[in-house]
């Protein structure tokens, strides 16, 4: 993975590797400016001075997450230098607000007088977002910001339409892009891969080649619309021929209840990936930078022709017109939402009762929930050194998530600041594990 490099300005240079970081640090010629993401401030290099090259931010717009990948642009022959996946929290949000307006209900209930609903009364902007959705465009623009000042980035890809609703509808919509393009059902089988976990449907395979199932056939009047078609591979696809879905799996009545509650799951993160792609565009275009839009099938497109494996950065290095992406085998950065706690002191059970109480503080003893710290326990079950996330408590005694799991219950005394929680947790993938050959093909 790429470092990024900013001059004794702070102004933005071309990345390094990290074994020349390592020997600029260790030369004294550097000194580490952030830890997340890795950025190193040279002493004397100023911009002026210094020569710059092409790089392209690549965008894949996703309702849970967010893939971001920075590119070494060489006519159209692209090197990837950093991959990251940012982790949203638009569902912790939206239960949040649900829960709130059932706490204020029921107060208002017990407390003030009966008041008559009101209706039609309340504008919204244009362009208004539902704060789960905004969470998604603000949370990319705020790293894209964060990005460009760390990175001289001079291009802008970002795929604009992840999933075709109407081609979803109606898998056989007339138009020449559909019809004679080489993207044709691209867009339908992504949908069904995301909403089958990419795995048959029937027998619950994985890693195998998969194929569009009718859950009514066609030769029995089923349609194409996308709440008749789900995954199969060849044995079960063959096995179930024409027969009825009821007659197929009477043996397991539990798989046919849970197959059709999921052929009824409305396209919730496709709506949500098409209500925020115009909202981001827009915020992107204020930068004043060229910007490359595409479909998530060429996406895949993409993906596919360069044998590369399905991951949500990996994706993002995929978006656009691409002839080659090379070097895209690196550890994948990732960003996870957190938030930065809560207004709410009470904790209430399922039925709105009060069941616990925060501490009325944020922090205690100069730590506070989301710094990011090292522990080093001199002695008992728990010694040795740890670094990760800090969970503060009012009594003193810290638990720190770490990547090897909960430590719990030691004194702050033995912790130091590594960084000041920022409403984000950050981990590291480790790059994929090629196959003999060097094939590292995933299931598409």
């Amino acid at each position: 993975m790429a470092v990024f490099v900013i001059d004794k300005n702070k102004k933005p240079l071309m990345p390094c590797s990290e074994k020349r970081a390592k020997l600029l640090l260790t030369r004294n010629k550097a000194v580490v400016h952030k830890l997340y993401p890795f950025t190193i401030r040279l002493k004397e290099r100023v911009l002026a001075k210094s020569i710059l090259q092409p790089l392209r931010i690549k965008l894949d717009p996703g309702s849970k997450s967010t893939g971001l990948s920075i590119n070494l642009d060489n006519n159209r022959v692209e090197t990837v230098l950093f991959l990251a996946e940012i982790q949203h929290r638009g569902l912790q949000i939206k239960k949040a607000l649900e829960s709130r307006r059932a706490l204020r209900s029921g107060r208002r209930a017990r407390k003030t007088r009966y008041r008559q609903a009101r209706f039609n009364n309340r504008t919204r902007s244009k362009g208004w977002l539902a704060p789960s959705l905004q969470h998604r465009v603000d949370t990319v623009v705020s790293w894209f910001s964060k990005l460009t000042k760390i990175t001289p980035i001079s291009f802008i890809s970002m795929e604009l339409v992840s999933f075709d609703m109407q081609l979803m509808q109606n898998p056989e919509i007339s138009g020449i892009e559909y019809q004679q393009g080489e993207l044709q059902g691209y867009e339908v089988r992504e949908y069904l891969l995301n909403k089958f976990k990419r795995q048959c449907t029937y027998c619950s395979k994985k890693d195998v080649p998969l194929q569009i199932e009718h859950v009514v056939a066609k030769a029995n009047g089923g349609s194409n619309r996308i709440s008749n078609l789900c995954l199969s591979c060849q044995p079960c696809n063959t096995k179930k021929g024409t027969k009825s879905i009821e007659i197929f799996l009477s043996k397991n009545p539990t798989l046919l209840a849970s197959i059709k509650k999921q052929l009824k799951t409305p396209l919730r993160d496709a709506a949500a990936v098409n209500s925020t792609k115009n909202t981001l565009l827009k915020a992107l275009e204020s930068f004043n930078l060229p910007i490359e839009t595409a479909s998530g099938g060429q996406t895949k497109f993409n993906r596919i022709r360069f044998d590369i494996p399905k991951t949500h950065a990996l994706d993002a290095a995929c978006v656009g017109d691409v002839e080659e992406v090379k070097a895209w085998n690196l550890p994948t950065f990732v960003i996870k939402c957190t938030g930065r706690g809560s207004y709410q002191r009470t904790r209430v059970d399922k039925f709105g009762f009060p069941r616990g109480y925060l501490m009325r503080e944020k922090s205690a003893f100069g730590f506070q929930t989301g710094d990011m710290v090292t522990a080093t326990i001199p002695k008992g079950n728990k010694a040795g050194t740890y670094q990760g996330r800090v969970a503060i408590r009012a009594t003193g005694n810290f638990n720190i998530q770490t990547k090897s799991g909960l430590i719990q219950g030691f004194s702050y005394k033995y912790c130091n600041i590594v960084s000041r929680a920022d409403g984000y947790g950050y981990s590291t993938q480790p790059k994929i594990e090629l196959t003999i050959g060097g094939s590292a093909r995933a299931a598409v």
